[in-house]
C-alpha cells in the first residue's frame, strides 16, 4: 500500500493547520506553517486571495485531513465509511470511532509512540500485544476492556521510553487507562464523539461520500 513519503509539514501546510504528524516535534519546533501560512507550491500563495472554496472543495480538503491524520489510504478510508454508514448512530461519528480503536492510533494514545506513524512501525515490528498475545496488524481494532502493551522484550527501546518520557505530548484520553511503568494500558470503554481530541467536521465527509 503506497504511502506519502515527503515532507510532511507541506501536508499541514496544505491543510492550513497542524496535524502533529511529526509527534513531539510539533510540540518544540516552529512549525513551517507558522512562517508561510500558505498551501505548497508555486500557485500557493494566489489561491489564497481566491474566491471562496466551493462545498466540494471544503468537503474533500476536510477528507484528505482526516485521511492525513491517521495515516491510511484512501482505499481503506472509504471501506471504513462504507462500514460506518451500515452502522446504527451517526456515520461520521462512526467513522471517526473506527480510525480511533485502531490499534496504531491506540498505541500514540496511550502514550507508547510519538506519532501514529511511529506507532504503526511499533505494531508491525512485533512490539505491541494485546491480551497477552503478539499483534502486528496496525488497523486492529482494539475493543472495550482489551489490553495492550508493548511486548516485555521491547518495554526498554528508545522510542518508547522517549515517547513516556516527553513533557510536551498530549494527556491520555479518559477512556484509556496507562500504567507507563510496567508499559501497559487498558481500554476502559468504547469512546463517543466527545471522546475524540479532533477539530475536524465529520458532517462534510458524509456530505462528499454521498453524492
Amino acid at each position: 500500500m503506497s504511502r506519502y513519503t515527503g515532507p510532511v509539514c507541506r501536508l499541514c501546510r496544505r491543510e492550513g493547520q497542524k496535524l502533529f504528524l511529526k509527534g513531539m516535534k510539533c510540540y518544540t519546533e516552529k512549525c513551517p506553517i507558522e512562517r508561510r501560512n500558505f498551501a505548497p507550491g508555486q500557485h500557493g500563495q494566489t489561491q489564497q486571495r481566491r474566491r471562496k472554496a466551493s462545498d466540494y472543495a471544503q468537503q474533500l480538503r476536510e477528507k484528505q485531513k482526516v485521511k492525513r491524520i491517521y495515516g491510511v489510504s484512501e482505499r481503506y478510508f472509504k471501506t471504513l465509511f462504507e462500514r460506518a454508514a451500515q452502522q446504527t448512530g451517526v456515520t461520521g461519528e462512526n467513522l471517526l470511532v473506527g480510525l480511533e480503536l485502531r490499534l496504531d492510533n491506540i498505541v500514540y494514545r496511550m502514550g507508547f509512540g510519538s506519532s501514529r506513524k511511529q506507532a504503526r512501525q511499533l505494531v508491525r515490528h512485533g512490539h505491541v500485544q494485546v491480551n497477552g498475545g503478539s499483534v502486528n496488524v496496525p488497523s486492529y481494532s482494539v475493543r472495550a476492556g482489551d489490553e495492550v502493551r508493548v511486548a516485555p522484550k521491547s518495554k526498554d527501546i528508545l522510542p518508547v521510553a522517549a515517547s513516556l518520557e516527553a513533557k510536551t505530548r498530549p494527556d491520555v484520553v479518559r477512556w484509556l487507562a496507562v500504567d507507563p511503568e510496567t508499559r501497559t494500558g487498558r481500554m476502559l470503554e468504547r469512546p463517543g464523539r466527545a471522546d475524540i481530541p479532533l477539530a475536524v467536521q465529520e458532517q462534510l465527509i458524509v456530505e462528499l461520500y454521498s453524492k
